[in-house]
């Protein structure tokens, strides 16, 4: 699902909403039954390890951390590392040959997709991604496309921001936020 709005619409608001990041002013938002709102914070962050992975615009990369690490720092936070699927999340994004690379050494590209391998590090139930392909080129930007349609393809729930035509036309459903309001 994309969502899409003006700007001070909401949507970073929402998905920091249904990350636990950010508490709804309103109702609650549970992921698999579970609430996660209106939690103490280390249960929030517990159930985030566990089953959502979040790719925000400046990406989620720790800078001391070279890329693989930065994987495996997430699927240590939700379980044991498992180096099987480091390995084929590198390879899936492309960037098996820059794994030892820190995030100050990669394009804008190989950031985006780096920071898309560390979000799907845990096997997220719920993968929340904000304008994940707002300063790629064309070619990068249809490899994070395919790479999110590839997510939702395996019955998780993928929530994009974008304003992208192409995130959009790859989507199973489109919602508009006004002024924090899916609009009809």
């Amino acid at each position: 699902m994309v969502v899409a709005g003006p700007s001070g619409s909401g949507k970073s608001t929402l998905l920091a909403c249904l990350a636990g990041l950010d508490e709804p002013d309103g109702g609650e938002v549970r992921i698999d039954g579970a609430r996660i709102s209106h939690q103490p914070e280390p249960v929030r962050a517990a159930m985030r390890a566990r089953t959502v992975g979040v790719l925000f615009q400046s990406a989620n990369l720790l800078a001391h951390l070279n890329v693989a690490q930065n994987i495996e720092l997430v699927q240590r936070l939700a379980g044991p590392p498992d180096p099987v699927w480091c390995r084929e999340l590198l390879d899936t994004v492309g960037l098996t040959s820059r794994a030892h690379a820190r995030p100050t050494q990669l394009s804008g590209g190989e950031t985006a997709r780096a920071g898309l391998a560390v979000a799907l590090a845990n096997r997220p139930r719920v993968l929340l991604a904000d304008e994940p392909t707002g300063e790629l080129d064309q070619q990068t930007a249809g490899a994070v496309v395919d790479l999110l349609r590839a997510q939702a393809d395996t019955g998780s729930a993928v929530i994009v921001v974008s304003h992208d035509r192409r995130v959009q036309d790859g989507a199973d459903r489109v919602v508009e936020l006004r002024e924090g309001v899916v609009a009809q």
